[in-house]
């Protein structure tokens, strides 16, 4: 679930103890319904660019 609020566009990045990479949020669904903007405690799906495995996390890349 997320902890803050994420958007179509947003750039995440994904580690873990065999994963990392960067990428940005091309689609996102919630429900199977695609939506443009998460927000906290939402359960949301992604496409992603390489395998994520459990108990990796995600995190959002600062602007700038």
């Amino acid at each position: 679930d997320l902890v803050s609020t994420l958007r179509v566009g947003d750039k995440i990045t994904v580690k873990g103890a065999t994963t990392e990479f960067t990428q940005l949020v091309k689609s996102m669904q919630i429900m199977h319904d695609a939506v443009e903007e998460a927000g906290a405690r939402d359960s949301i799906g992604l496409k992603v660019i390489d395998r994520v495995r459990k108990g990796d996390e995600v995190f959002k890349v600062a602007d700038g």
